[in-house]
């Protein structure tokens, strides 16, 4: 089978829309900041994910946003508290730059791993992991922000600007053998002014591979159009989540009420 056809058809066999809470992780605590900066803590990340898992997640992303940065691995004792604690799919992600590292968090409890700057420092990384543990396991998740007329993919953290078109790292990304995107616009996160239905109508008209939306979710409406208007496979986001302003639940209702298929 052709490998686009494949992707196809892994895109399709999950019709309904997924809400992915996001845990980002600095010094064992949850923090949310605005376009990626003035960082506030967001709670403890076992509480968390637990009470994510209880009230209809369908998958957790914990991402150690300074573990890139920093020049380490993501915090394994962490990962494998929170993992003991829930009952929904989990997704990991900061500092993983070989098989190794992918394999020491799928042994902590880890269901996908999410790439970032490795994977666009090292694109063999992603062909590697798909290869390794199968590509449903690879998550490539970039990071873009508007620069002059186009989005270029920024590195650890929204911090370096790299060349690459952000969907010209998409295709390639999806070419390597990554399973899904994880699509973050940096204008549009913590604004809670919604998402940047734009460029995920852009990026997921031309994907066959499931596309994440994150980045500005404020309030229900926003999801409701993120889903109607750009077609994305889940939707991602954080303090709206931990602060309670949202609830997923509700959430879930609503959505289901505007003819939006979700799981309960």
């Amino acid at each position: 089978m052709e490998p686009q056809i494949a992707n196809q058809i892994l895109k399709e066999s999950n019709l309904a829309k997924r809400i992915i809470p996001c845990l980002d992780v600095k010094d064992g605590r949850t923090v949310k900041g605005v376009n990626f900066v003035n960082l506030q803590d967001a709670g403890d990340p076992v509480e968390l994910a637990y009470q994510y898992s209880q009230h209809g997640a369908d998958e957790l992303v914990f991402l150690d946003i300074s573990a890139t940065n920093e020049g380490r691995k993501t915090t394994v004792e962490l990962v494998k508290d929170v993992a003991q604690n829930i009952n929904i799919p989990f997704t990991i992600g900061g500092g993983i730059s070989e098989l190794s590292d992918a394999d020491a968090l799928l042994e902590a409890g880890a269901d996908k791993i999410s790439i970032n700057s490795a994977a666009v420092k090292n694109p063999q990384l992603i062909e590697d992991l798909a290869k390794a543990f199968g590509r449903q396991f690879v998550v490539v998740a970039v990071d873009t922000r508007f620069v002059g007329d186009q989005n270029y993919v920024h590195l650890n953290g929204g911090r370096i600007k790299t060349d690459w078109e952000t969907f010209n790292w998409i295709k390639q990304a999806e070419s390597l053998g990554a399973g899904e995107i994880l699509l973050t616009s940096m204008d549009f996160d913590g604004t809670k002014n919604g998402f940047d239905i734009d460029l995920l109508r852009q990026v997921n008209k031309n994907l066959s591979i499931p596309l994440i939306a994150s980045g500005g979710a404020g309030n229900i409406q926003h999801f409701i159009d993120v889903f109607k208007e750009s077609d994305v496979d889940a939707a991602l986001a954080a303090s709206v989540f931990h602060y309670g302003e949202i609830k997923i639940n509700e959430l879930k209702q609503k959505l289901i009420d505007k003819g939006i298929q979700i799981r309960l």
